[in-house]
């Protein structure tokens, strides 16, 4: 399959055109192009990035092995590295590797977290040779205590120290303190790709590699394929785990690999289901996941495991056509030994021959030849099948292996890759990645594309519709506006009613008016301190010669007279106070008010419709006036009943009442005004116990109440009166907007004519891009994913959408012209 870069190269433009054009439209904003984007990404990136994640020992490495059918990454089992490798493609005569390692700092940091696993008590001095070779036989201790490297997760970690202070050891020179030194291969003097292959394979190499970069020529790697292997997912090194996560969840990965390990246990680890989890949430990677149960032939050989994990397949991944089991060690090595002979023991002097080391006089048995013989012997794939094959337990598992291959070399080599499934995974990623992945990318990126066109292709030919059903001469459209006059006028009328009596909720019901509740808030601070300046002011001398100015044939002045006075001057006082806070409140309500109206659309259309705002601020202010009357008689009669002693100032049994008794019979013995000066603070404080008590009752609880309906009978009873002089208005406002209208339709016929021509713009530019995109979609036979057109007869005007005068308008009144009242 051709890269769509040269089967469609303007794909990246065409896309982007399509959604800015999305953009532009303010309705449509809500849409949401992430989707689309991140598919755009995947398909033009040069790049399609497939990642191997798994746990350790699932063999991800092994895998690779046998995709590209050549021995590239380190596999040995329980072998801990936190090593990333990528793998990409290169001409034959320009392969190579790039080599990146850890630095010493990195190295430190893992050697003290898998020290503290392993509770060893060695103190960590990287570079006292010493230090470290007493580390390693403690590590090495553990690994013999437990039976093998490969035998508990004690041992693989265990394993993985040994490997990390070995190679950092073997590799100093090449460690840099605090960077990532990198090499290329020709700084090693390699030969060729397999000789810095087989170098970064070693165990103490590889071990000290942060990364290592593959440039191998191989089919499977074209069109941008890169191969990605990642650290387990459960790292003994919590970073290297978070490196494989990360890998996991990065945009720019394509696809996932999911080499799990539950053909080994019969279950998916804790690591593992936040894998699948994980893969399922990444956006870019969306259904490009290939589950791989590896490790397929341990449940050959044990029934009760090949059961669960039937089972877990049927329960967790039904539905999912990118379902592999595989033996990786089995299908590589066995296509290995596909290209070897008798001459070189069918790979135990050749590929095996590292491994093998015969030591002693006594040869190692690798790995796969056990697996091989058991497979032979145990497996029952070879049942019903020409081979008649016997595993001696007399001789050595080598000496079994040379001789069964002597005797069916070629056929059971080919059986044994074919019951390891590996050739049928090769097929599967192979025909998607040169085969399905460029049209599945581009079904990906038409179906995010397609609702997003749906959605433009709608608003665009609702617009055109609309500008379409426009009457398209100036006398039309004057008419058109005069016969929606009434029906604006009405309208306009309703809004202003609507609106005041809305004010009038927040100032009285909801208390939102800001404004107002600050006004009343004041009027009640300065009632209190008021009171608190009559009082401070009371004079007994002062009241006495203003009672004794009214009585001038008397020289004597009663005390209660000198009550009755002081009653008089503190309730007159409040009054003042009273009237002049009140008429400030209401008078800020109504200019608060008036400014609202001002900035409200009706006030406006009015303006539009009759050259003024049709008497609502004259009448507004009609009803100021009216509610400052109405709200200083108030103030006057709340205050008037001040002047009345409230039930409480006669109460007998009280200190306070005693001791005024007292003041008042000394006073009486004598008759100046002496006397009653005297007695000065005491009736200070009954004034004072009386007329706290009115104040707080009236800004508490009473006059709140009295000023809200003041506010709302006046306002309430002119608001229908209104709205209905502003429609009596109409032959006016016909009068003055036939002066008008003819402008504004001008004006609206060309604005609907630029609309249409911007929008006609629009409808190419969204024609174009649609149209590319659909030729891609041809090129690769995916035409039911084309993406809607915008055809000229989409633009042909609905008969049912033509231009009619509405019904719902109210008749054209026909009555002469009428004065209004405002």
């Amino acid at each position: 399959m051709s890269s769509l870069i040269h089967l469609c190269p303007d794909l990246q433009n065409t896309v982007d055109q399509l959604l800015q054009l999305i953009h532009q439209e303010p309705t449509l904003q809500t849409l949401d192009t992430t989707q689309a984007r991140t598919s755009l990404g995947k398909a033009v990136s040069p790049t399609f990035q497939i990642v191997f994640a798994g746990a350790f020992s699932a063999g991800k490495s092994m895998l690779i092995n046998a995709l590209l059918e050549r021995e590239l990454l380190y596999s040995a089992e329980g072998h801990a590295t936190g090593t990333e490798c990528l793998i990409a493609y290169a001409e034959p005569q320009q392969e190579r590797v790039v080599l990146t390692f850890l630095s010493e700092a990195e190295i430190r940091e893992q050697v003290l977290i898998l020290v503290n696993r392993l509770k060893l008590p060695a103190a960590i001095q990287l570079n006292d040779p010493s230090a470290v070779q007493t580390l390693q036989k403690q590590a090495q201790a553990i690994i013999q205590q437990e039976g093998g490297e490969s035998k508990s997760e004690l041992a693989k970690q265990a394993s993985a120290l040994n490997y990390l202070l070995a190679g950092f050891m073997h590799n100093r020179e090449r460690i840099h303190t605090q960077n990532n030194n990198t090499f290329s291969m020709e700084q090693f003097n390699f030969a060729n790709i397999q000789e810095a292959a087989s170098f970064a394979r070693r165990g103490i190499n590889s071990a000290v590699l942060k990364r290592i970069e593959y440039y191998c020529h191989h089919d499977l790697l074209k069109d941008g394929n890169v191969l990605v292997d990642t650290p387990g997912i459960d790292a003994p090194v919590k970073k290297d785990a978070d490196l494989a996560y990360q890998r996991i969840e990065n945009p720019d990965t394509s696809a996932v690999i999911c080499v799990l390990k539950a053909a080994a246990s019969g279950e998916l680890s804790t690591e593992e289901t936040e894998l699948l989890e994980k893969t399922r949430s990444n956006q870019g990677v969306r259904d490009r996941v290939f589950y791989v149960f590896n490790r397929i032939d341990e449940t050959w050989y044990n029934t009760q495991l090949r059961l669960r994990l039937e089972q877990l397949m049927n329960d967790q991944f039904t539905g999912n056509l990118r379902i592999y089991r595989t033996s990786g060690l089995l299908g590589f090595y066995g296509s290995q030994v596909r290209r070897t002979s008798a001459s070189d023991r069918f790979g135990l002097d050749s590929i095996f021959a590292e491994s093998v080391k015969n030591t002693g006089g006594n040869e190692e048995t690798p790995q796969f030849v056990y697996a091989f013989n058991n497979y032979c012997a145990n497996s029952g794939k070879l049942l019903g099948k020409s081979f008649n094959v016997f595993v001696s337990g007399t001789d050595t598992p080598n000496n079994n292996y040379v001789r069964i291959l002597q005797e069916h070399h070629q056929g059971l080599i080919e059986q044994l890759v074919t019951d390891s499934g590996v050739e049928e995974f090769r097929s599967g990623v192979t025909r998607y990645l040169t085969e399905e992945k460029r049209p599945l990318l581009m079904v990906n990126l038409a179906d995010d594309l397609q609702p997003l066109c749906i959605s433009l292709r709608k608003h665009y030919l609702e617009i055109w519709q609309n500008l379409e059903a426009q009457p398209n001469d100036i006398a039309t459209m004057q008419e058109q506006d005069l016969r929606k006059l009434n029906h604006e006028l009405k309208q306009a009328g309703d809004e202003f009613r609507h609106h005041i009596e809305q004010e009038l909720n927040q100032a009285i019901a909801s208390k939102e008016n800001k404004t107002y509740e600050s006004d009343f808030l004041k009027l009640s601070q300065r009632m209190v301190n008021r009171l608190d300046e009559l009082l401070a002011n009371f004079s007994v001398g002062d009241v006495y010669r203003n009672a004794q100015a009214s009585h001038k044939r008397n020289s004597t002045v009663p005390i209660l007279g000198i009550l009755a006075e002081a009653f008089y001057y503190l309730a007159n006082g409040l009054e003042e106070t009273l009237v002049a806070a009140s008429q400030e409140t209401v008078n800020n309500f109504f200019n608060k008010l008036l400014e609202q109206v001002r900035q409200q659309p009706y006030y406006r259309d009015l303006y539009r419709m009759l050259g003024h705002d049709g008497g609502i601020e004259q009448r507004l202010g009609q009803v100021k006036q009216r509610a400052l009357d109405a709200i200083t008689t108030t103030a006057v009669n709340e205050c008037d009943s001040y002047v009345r002693e409230r039930p409480e100032f006669y109460t007998e049994d009280t200190v306070f009442i005693w001791q005024l008794r007292q003041a008042f019979q000394r006073a009486c013995q004598q008759s100046d005004c002496q006397s009653l000066i005297d007695a000065e603070p005491a009736i200070r404080d009954l004034l004072k116990l009386d007329f706290e008590r009115k104040v707080r009752g009236t800004i508490v609880f009473t006059y709140r109440q009295k000023v809200n309906q003041t506010l709302n009978s006046t306002l309430l009873d002119v608001l229908t009166s209104q709205a209905e002089a502003i429609l009596q208005q109409y032959d006016h406002a016909r009068q003055f907007l036939g002066k008008t209208l003819a402008k504004e339709a001008e004006k609206t016929l060309e604005a609907n004519q630029r609309k249409q021509a911007e929008l006609e713009e629009k409808i190419q530019a969204y024609n174009s891009s649609v149209n590319s995109i659909n030729s891609c979609l041809e090129l690769m036979g995916l035409d039911r994913k084309k993406l809607p057109l915008i055809a000229k007869t989409d633009l042909v005007l609905n008969p049912a959408t033509a231009y009619v005068i509405s019904p719902e308008l109210p008749p054209l009144p026909n009555t002469d012209s009428v004065t209004v009242n405002s």
